[in-house]
């Protein structure tokens, strides 16, 4: 029998040097096994994805002061419980999102279900107190409106969970008070087995906030969770559940969170750039919260898909469960981009090419190279690197461009424009596909972070 190849490990300053990129990786180091793990034929889906929407939605939203709000302000208990009394969205209806994250041109969606204040968004018989909309106001089951509205939309389904909920002093005090953090465990085991089996099969368990007291990390917490038992149970329900490392077990695919921009190279794991669409300051809505601007949003997409990433993209309803019409006029400017663009994105990997920072990019699929080109001026003294397979064509807008190749590389003759655009597409046609790489197999201990 042949020896099992262990993956190499590599630490997270290796990573960044390796890549020299500005990525920061969540979660590294996360507990190993094997059995979590999921096939490249079975990610591909989601890999194919390329663009998803994020939602964040809950009490917090009432306030318009961010999902942190209860925590930061040190808002009282009672205080804060009593807005589940003001949570009734009477005229919403959750196809508003789900027509939005069609026109924007994702492919699946990540909906909070409950985050770190307890408040759950279904009907939830392990919430602790009931602290759930079913149970409270709306009387709604929101996870049941959205996981059938998605799915009638032909969009992949993603749930948020957050193990962590200030309510138990055992959070903030693990081990000087177990029994409250256990208490709060049990709660976890419950409501992550009634989203993963009351709703249908689900594509994406996106975890978040599995670290204790405030400090420390998800991987650090992991002697509570039990994360392997946890996604054991995600498994049993959902064979192919994706999951992200936030639960402190490593995960199928790698966050990078926040609006910092992306430079480096092409990433050889699978990953997602997490960012709002707006200023960044809250996931939760905040009433004017300027909205960024179009050709920043496609020049982070674009440096995503060319480092072969997926971009989850979010959006904060307001206490309505309404998304502003700013917002919704960007993210649908974005969706005629991407409809124009579609060839270039999905279905597509990062590469041949290794991106130049705020110059271009490349992403391929089969016979076709697309060369995402950002600055013209830059990349009209570039020299692409050597390709095995031929050159037939060349075009912009199914114009034919001028190139030569050889042994030394690939240049090409930019059309004259006055247009500018954020992402000039230029489409290489080859003699002979390239195949997709596998995913490389490194495990990220989080070292030297």
């Amino acid at each position: 029998m042949a020896e099992k190849v262990l993956p190499r490990e590599m630490t997270g300053a290796e990573l960044a040097s390796m890549l020299k990129s500005s990525i920061n990786f969540k979660s590294l180091g996360g507990l190993r096994c094997e059995e979590l793990k999921l096939t490249d034929d079975q990610m591909q889906w989601w890999r194919d994805a390329k663009i998803g929407m994020f939602v964040h939605w809950g009490l917090y939203s009432i306030l318009g002061r961010g999902e942190w709000v209860r925590h930061n302000e040190q808002i009282p208990w009672d205080e804060y419980k009593a807005l589940a009394n003001e949570f009734n969205p009477k005229d919403f209806d959750i196809h508003e999102w789900t027509d939005l994250a069609k026109e924007f041109g994702a492919k699946y969606m990540v909906m909070v279900t409950r985050h770190h204040d307890g408040f759950a968004l279904w009907d939830s018989p392990g919430s602790y107190e009931h602290f759930t909309s079913y149970e409270t106001a709306s009387g709604r089951d929101f996870v049941k409106e959205y996981t059938d509205a998605a799915r009638e939309a032909g969009l992949r389904v993603g749930l948020y969970y957050s193990p962590m909920d200030w309510r138990f002093p055992g959070y903030f005090h693990p081990e000087e008070l177990p029994e409250s953090a256990n208490a709060m465990k049990a709660q976890c085991y419950a409501q992550v087995e009634e989203l993963v089996s009351k709703y249908g099969p689900i594509d994406i368990l996106w975890y978040d906030g599995a670290w204790l007291a405030h400090k420390g990390s998800d991987t650090t917490s992991a002697w509570l969770w039990e994360p392997v038992k946890l996604n054991k149970m995600v498994r049993k329900y959902n064979p192919l559940t994706i999951m992200n490392p936030r639960s402190g077990w490593e995960g199928n695919f790698y966050c990078d969170e926040g609006s910092h921009e992306i430079e480096g190279g092409i990433i050889p794991v699978p990953w997602e750039k997490n960012m709002c669409v707006c200023s960044g300051t809250s996931w939760g809505w905040m009433p004017n919260d300027p909205v960024s601007d179009f050709d920043w949003l496609i020049h982070m997409l674009v440096d995503v898909i060319c480092r072969d990433g997926n971009l989850l993209l979010n959006v904060g309803p307001d206490r309505n469960g309404h998304i502003p019409e700013p917002v919704k006029a960007r993210m649908r400017e974005i969706g005629v981009w991407l409809k124009e663009n579609h060839e270039a994105v999905y279905g597509t990997r990062g590469g041949p090419f290794e991106p130049v920072d705020k110059v271009f990019g490349s992403t391929y699929r089969e016979k076709e190279v697309y060369l995402h080109i950002m600055d013209p001026e830059k990349f009209a003294g570039v020299t692409l690197e050597p390709l095995t397979q031929k050159i037939l064509s060349c075009s912009y807008k199914g114009e034919a461009l001028s190139f030569t190749q050889d042994a030394s590389g690939i240049r090409l003759q930019l059309p004259e424009t006055d247009t500018k655009e954020p992402d000039m597409i230029v489409k290489l046609t080859l003699d002979a596909p390239i195949a997709f790489k596998k995913s490389a197999d490194i495990y990220f201990t989080g070292k030297g972070e």
